[in-house]
């Protein structure tokens, strides 16, 4: 069933697993304002039912990045150019940033799992799209690079925190500040991958890891994303007292005394 179809975004539903592509092969699913709105609203339409998102591109390239059209004279078309948007006082320029970052948040609710299916270039925004979500199964062709430190800029679409997180902060430093590539398999070896496959085998390995992350009680897996999400954030006794509340609470559920 179809969701969404706009702006470079489609929305596939097949029972509880939603698929959304960046369908914009043609250009590399290079992101513009336009698609995020639509990533945005990808998140708003999903039906309660749903358990595991599927992010994948079309085409050769995962994201390629943002288009390029938004650093020209010109902009893109319809949308405010950078340097337009350099002009605006603090609170409209904080905004209007918190309103991209929309479309790259949703993703870590407690109540999906997501996972991106990564081929080929995952640039830039690409990169932080790929970060986004939960899980990533690359194929063996993927390759990840921060580049907007080149063009005198900073990741700002909430890819700091989880680059970090995965990767540790002098390594996560290293590739932002550097700008290089980083290709599949040692995006595996440094934990930014959870799984390489041949490019071929990429749809399949994504399909076989949302059946297996349904295979759990939907409840048990909410609440163990939340423990594991808040860990970094709560002292050793703090994590101790978060998992015996949620364990009382399943306890009670499966007991039917909830």
């Amino acid at each position: 069933m179809s969701l969404l179809d706009k702006d470079g975004v489609r929305v596939t539903v097949d029972d509880a697993v939603a698929t959304v592509t960046l369908a914009n092969g043609a250009k590399h699913n290079a992101q513009t304002p336009a698609m995020w709105r639509a990533l945005t609203e990808a998140g708003r339409v999903l039906p309660g039912n749903i358990r595991v998102v599927v992010l994948s591109g079309e085409g050769p390239s995962f994201s390629a990045g943002l288009d390029r059209r938004a650093f020209s004279p010109e902009g893109i078309g319809g949308e405010l150019a950078f340097h337009e948007l350099a002009r605006a006082g603090d609170e409209a320029l904080d905004t209007r940033i918190a309103e991209y970052q929309e479309a790259f948040t949703w993703w870590r609710r407690n109540d999906l799992v997501s996972v991106a299916a990564v081929q080929g270039h995952a640039i830039g925004a690409g990169f932080q799209l790929a970060l986004a979500c939960d899980l990533r199964i690359c194929a063996d062709d993927a390759r990840f690079a921060m580049r907007e430190t080149s063009l005198g800029l900073v990741p700002d679409l909430t890819g700091t925190q989880p680059l970090v997180s995965l990767v540790g902060y002098a390594r996560a430093l290293e590739i932002c500040a550097t700008g290089r590539t980083v290709q599949a398999e040692e995006a595996e070896r440094i934990g930014l991958a959870n799984l390489v496959v041949p490019a071929a085998d990429l749809p399949a390995a994504a399909a076989d890891l949302a059946a297996a992350l349904l295979a759990a009680p939907r409840n048990a897996v909410i609440e163990t994303k939340a423990l594991l999400r808040g860990a970094s954030d709560r002292t050793f006794d703090e994590q101790r007292a978060a998992e015996r509340a949620a364990q009382a609470r399943r306890l009670r559920d499966l007991t039917g005394l909830s």
